[in-house]
This record gives structure tokens, sequence and C-alpha cells, in this order.
């Protein structure tokens, strides 16, 4: 089993960032197979680690061809490793993600990219309730270490129904809900790489119990599901 990313990885991509044609790749799919096997490798014992303090459902490893029917960049090949692991619903919410790329621009994402217009709206009226128990948790000292701030769209004003002078409302005015961790390429590729990667989703999850209480309840409290 392979457990760590190989140096192979980052010199593929490199290779491809500068011949990102139909031909260059064919010619060399064997050799993007043989590391795509062995990086899908790492992504799923990394989702066997996240199982010992999480429920992991799917890991799910994106393709390398990009979608560029509706995109100016008509570049065929991603030059990336993208993968996403998905907590059991409906009871867990929430989301992680580890990017692979070379020149330092690998990192790991987590939290609330997309949420619904519903629970937009529940997220904000819980923080417009009482947001002692979010602060609590972005401001304990392990979790901001590891994660640090908020990233993500936010409106530049309140949302409509919401008093722009609630002590809350730097929270209130966010439309996403993520956190986000870079890594050097020597980061990535040493060995305790997917260790540190499992011990840094492992400290997300006050807040992820956090959001999945809040969007499993109504503003009562009382369940949902």
């Amino acid at each position: 089993m392979y457990n760590t990313i190989q140096k192979e990885t980052f010199t593929f991509f490199s290779k491809l960032a500068k011949n990102n044609d139909r031909d260059w790749f064919n010619e060399h799919k064997p050799e993007f197979k043989a590391i795509e096997t062995k990086v899908k490798a790492a992504y799923n014992y990394l989702g066997e680690l996240m199982n010992t303090h999480d429920q992991i459902e799917k890991v799910k490893i994106f393709r390398i061809y990009r979608d560029v029917r509706f995109s100016k960049n008509k570049l065929p090949y991603k030059t990336h490793f993208g993968g996403s692991f998905a907590r059991h619903k409906p009871e867990l919410r929430g989301g992680y993600y580890l990017h692979i790329q070379p020149n330092d621009e690998s990192f790991i994402a987590t939290g609330f990219w997309n949420p619904s217009k519903e629970d937009l709206l529940r997220i904000r009226k819980e923080f417009e309730t009482d947001a002692s128990e979010i602060l609590a948790i972005l401001n304990d000292k392990t979790f901001k270490s590891t994660w640090g701030n908020f990233v993500g769209d936010e409106l530049k004003s309140a949302p409509r129904g919401f008093d722009k002078a609630h002590p809350a409302i730097d929270l209130i005015r966010k439309k996403q809900f993520i956190f986000t961790k870079k890594y050097t390429d020597k980061e990535v590729l040493a060995e305790d790489f997917i260790n540190n990667v499992n011990t840094s989703f492992k400290n997300v999850r006050p807040y992820f119990n956090y959001m999945s209480d809040v969007l499993t309840t109504n503003i009562n409290g009382e369940s949902m599901l």
C-alpha cells in the first residue's frame, strides 16, 4: 500500500503543464495511470485513517480531464490531483478535500462550500441567536493553530432581515464556511504527510459536530431528521 505522495507525481504534472495536449498525454498515459494508482492508494489510506475518528461514506478522486465546454481555458487536462472525503449523511454534515499540485500549490480544505439557501439561513439564524459556541470553537488554541480563520465568499453588508449592528455580523455576512491549509512540495513529499493531513482533519471535528447539530435541528433545537 502506498501511504505517501511520490516525487514522480510532481514531476509528471510539471511536464504536463508544459505539454498540455492530447497527443502528449496519450503518449504518456501509462506513466500517468501508474502514478494515479499510487495516489489513489494514498487517498484511500487517508480515508481509512479518518474512519478511526469520523464516518467517511465515500472517497472520490476527481478525473484529470477538464470540462472545457463553458471555460475560456481550453487546456484539456488538470495539472493536479483532487479528492473529496464525504461524511455519512444526513446526520453528519460538512466535507473534506485534498489537493495535490506542484510548486507549493497543494492544500487541504474543509467546511461548507455551497450551503443550500435553507442551510445558509439556518446557520445565520443560529449565529444571530447565540454565537458564543461557534466563537469558542474558532478561538480554541488547537483549532486556530491548525486552520486559522474562515475563508470564502461573504456579503459586503448584512443579509436581508438581519441587523447590520449585530455583534456577530461578521459571521452572519458569510456565504461560505470554509477553512484551508497550504502545504509546500517538501511537506507533501514527507513520510508523515498523510498522517499530518489526518490530524488536521481530526482537529476540525468540534466545528463539524457543532454545525451538524445546527443543520439537523430547528432553531428550537428540535431534530429535523
